[in-house]
């Protein structure tokens, strides 16, 4: 593990793409076969591999009093480190130096050693002992050692690292083509696992594994609707883009699993998703969205987050908040109950490099039973455009349909597990922007380490004449404006607390954001969906921030606004996605 940590620290000195590629590819030639998967994960940053299921259950204040064990040291010390580094593993490798824990690194754990603790960790039950184990390991580990064990078991590898890197290192080291080491990643979803095959040259005998997830296909943002038909057209897929979570849903006989877009089997928060899909007559893997749905109309995202987290939700909740799987993708297929095969014998042909307008084919071909019916599916809202009008007015309709806006699609795309190419582009556009007053900032993360990059923002409640909090934002702003910010906040805070400093209320940032909610989170009563810092006003006085009656005004509009236009005629619009058959799409599109 010590070699690790070194390479770590070797890879994160340099900027350049290729000398991180060349040190790399270096190290893996020098790893025998058991070290080499283990070595490899840890270099996506993460204890297990992605599609394992498994996760440490540990965090900060259990890593804490792992090194206050090691060192004896308070973890106000520790506290102290990580705000000077933001980085957990450079304050543990600092707490750990400042009371001269020194072992020898000859004798330090192996990678085997530290892959095995992390499974132990995993399994063991409450913090006491989850921290026992990792104090155990950290107490035969020098600081620069300890530093890398942080550095995987927070997930906080920050070391300029892409897993598109790890994937050319391992293509460089084992002289196998890129390409291959992606699509063997794409379909084991284990980049440990790939490394083997690539050592082994049997990078062609990789499958596509069922109840192991794969990555998601994600989309380019865009706004302008002449650069998507540019880089998409001349005659581009729209479907909605729907406010709910992604799921990836697999089936063989009657097991059926759901998967979040963290690759998390999230299957018992689902239930009536997961016995809809035992009665259907197919084997392979849909890409979709659960979305709430009820009385034939799509629920707010809001009404959903109270199914999400519970793993046996009563029925109560059940039938307050029901959901459906609205389906845009087959991403494997193959035989089912009426071949007559034992689960064991059946097959899933991958369709990942088959073209999108063929898996749409096939999509519909499945007959999913169908919400409305009895059923808990349906097909995603499909048309097709070919003008920049067309595209315009495609947008415009599914925001009356209350949805986020569009996923504008080349019907002859292939699927990319996690890679975020152009052949799928996500059409959003700001609902509106308000002026707020920033009242808490707080230490950034990442590449922003270091400077007050997160911003609380508050409205003005003239009623009471005080500011009330309505979002948290740290995008929008480049890092020259962040830095600039950084000193006039360090020389106006009103008081610290940890991470967090409240602020003098005077600087304006004006906020873009795609939906206001009600909400309890927030002491304004309102929430701002997907908030961003559309710039500074730093023209503007705090008194000529917008009000909370401003933002009641503008939710009430926005709600009165979507219901006139459900009453003149939308409302078919915005439940076609579930009240026609699944398998009959609104449009049909054929290549």
């Amino acid at each position: 593990m010590r070699r690790w940590s070194e390479l770590a620290e070797r890879v994160a000195a340099t900027t350049r793409t290729s000398e991180k590629t060349g040190l790399l590819a270096e190290y893996l030639r020098t790893l025998d076969d058991g070290a080499l998967p283990i070595a490899v994960v840890f270099l996506t940053g993460r204890p297990f591999p992605e599609a394992d299921q498994r996760a440490t259950g540990i965090g900060w204040a259990t890593i804490a009093n792992a090194v206050a064990q090691v060192g004896g040291a308070d973890r106000a010390s520790l506290a102290a480190a990580y705000d000077r580094h933001s980085d957990l593993a450079a304050a543990v490798g600092d707490v750990l130096e400042g009371v001269g824990h020194a072992p020898s690194p000859e004798a330090g754990p192996s990678l085997g050693e530290v892959a095995a603790t992390f499974a132990a960790i995993e399994a063991a039950s409450g913090p006491a002992k989850k921290a026992s184990l990792l104090a155990g390991l950290l107490a035969g580990s020098d600081p620069r050692t300890a530093r890398g064990i942080v550095r995987v078991l927070s997930g906080e590898l920050r070391i300029g690292l892409r897993e598109g890197l790890v994937e050319a290192a391992i293509a460089k080291a084992f002289d196998r083509p890129l390409d291959a080491v992606k699509r063997a990643g794409m379909l084991t979803g284990d980049i440990g696992r790939t490394a083997e095959l690539a050592r082994e040259d049997r990078l062609d005998t990789a499958e596509l594994t069922l109840f192991h997830p794969l990555k998601f296909m994600l989309a380019s943002p865009a706004e302008d609707a002449a650069e998507i038909l540019k880089r998409l057209g001349p005659t581009v897929w729209v479907e909605d883009k729907y406010d709910g979570i992604r799921c990836q849903l697999h089936r063989l006989g009657r097991e059926v699993r759901l998967y979040s877009r963290d690759l998390h089997d999230v299957s018992g928060q689902f239930p009536e998703i997961v016995e809809g899909a035992r009665e259907v007559p197919w084997d392979g893997i849909l890409d979709g969205e659960i979305l709430a749905f009820r009385d034939d109309a799509v629920l707010p995202f809001i009404a959903l987050q109270a199914r999400l987290g519970r793993k046996d939700p009563p029925s109560a909740l059940r039938a307050e908040v029901p959901v459906i799987f609205v389906a845009f993708d087959l991403l494997g297929v193959g035989t089912g109950p009426d071949d007559d095969l034992d689960a064991d014998a059946r097959t899933v042909t991958p369709l990942l490099e088959t073209p999108l307008q063929e898996r749409r084919r096939l999509l519909e071909s499945l007959a999913l039973p169908a919400a409305g019916e009895g059923g808990a599916f349906a097909l995603s809202h499909l048309s097709t455009a070919d003008s920049i009008d067309g595209l315009e007015a495609a947008f415009s309709e599914a925001r009356a349909r209350r949805n986020e806006g569009l996923m504008v699609k080349d019907p002859s795309s292939a699927y990319s597990p996690g890679r975020r190419g152009y052949g799928w582009l996500k059409m959003k556009k700001a609902l509106a922007t308000i002026d707020c007053v920033v009242v808490g900032v707080e230490v950034g993360h990442g590449k922003r380490h270091g400077v007050l990059a997160d911003y609380a923002f508050a409205v003005r409640d003239e009623a009471h004449d005080q500011l009330v909090t309505i979002g948290k934002a740290y995008s929008g702003l480049t890092d020259a404006e962040i830095a600039a910010m950084t000193r006039w906040f360090d020389d106006h805070t009103v008081s610290r607390h940890g991470r967090y400093r409240v602020v003098e209320p005077t600087v304006v940032v004006e906020v873009a954001f795609d939906v206001i909610l009600r909400s309890n989170r927030h002491r304004s009563g309102f929430a701002l969906r997907f908030p961003r810092i559309a710039r500074l006003r730093l023209d503007k006085d705090a008194s000529e921030a917008d009000t909370l009656e401003t933002v009641r005004a503008l939710y009430e509009g926005l709600q009165a606004g979507a219901e006139h236009l459900v009453t003149a005629g939308a409302r078919t619009a915005a439940t076609d996605v579930a009240s026609r058959p699944a398998n009959v799409t609104r449009s049909r599109v054929r290549p």
